[in-house]
């Protein structure tokens, strides 16, 4: 199994800037992807960036330009810069990591949440 700890997140006014870790631990064989969703109550989980094994990184439209993902890959973690935060990035923000734990075997893990609130 692959465990997922997740920090950094917290209140921020609007314009200021928060940054979100995630560490994985576990029975690592190789980590495919690792990013961050967030989630509002009563909505779907969406993607707001990831990133893949190879560093190409990917991120939703409303991201752009104000949020970079980053990964350290011996440390198996990946951070979330989030600059320039608007009320409406309020959510709940779950680290997900694709990995094999076997070279067969691959699954999708996720951390427990972290809550971003941007005041305006």
């Amino acid at each position: 199994q692959v465990q997922l700890v997740e920090s950094g997140g917290g209140l921020v006014q609007a314009g200021g800037s928060l940054r979100l870790s995630c560490a994985a631990s576990g029975s690592i064989f190789h980590i495919v992807s690792m990013g961050w969703y967030r989630q509002a109550l009563g909505k779907q989980r969406e993607l707001v960036a990831d990133i893949n094994s190879g560093g190409a990184r990917n991120y939703a439209d409303s991201v752009k330009g104000r949020f970079t993902i980053s990964r350290d890959n011996a440390k198996n973690m990946v951070h979330l810069q989030m600059n320039s935060l608007e009320p409406e990035d309020t959510d709940i923000y779950y680290c997900n990591v694709r990995a094999y734990t076997r070279p067969s075997v691959w699954d999708d893990y996720w951390g427990q949440g972290t809550q971003v609130t941007v005041s305006s």
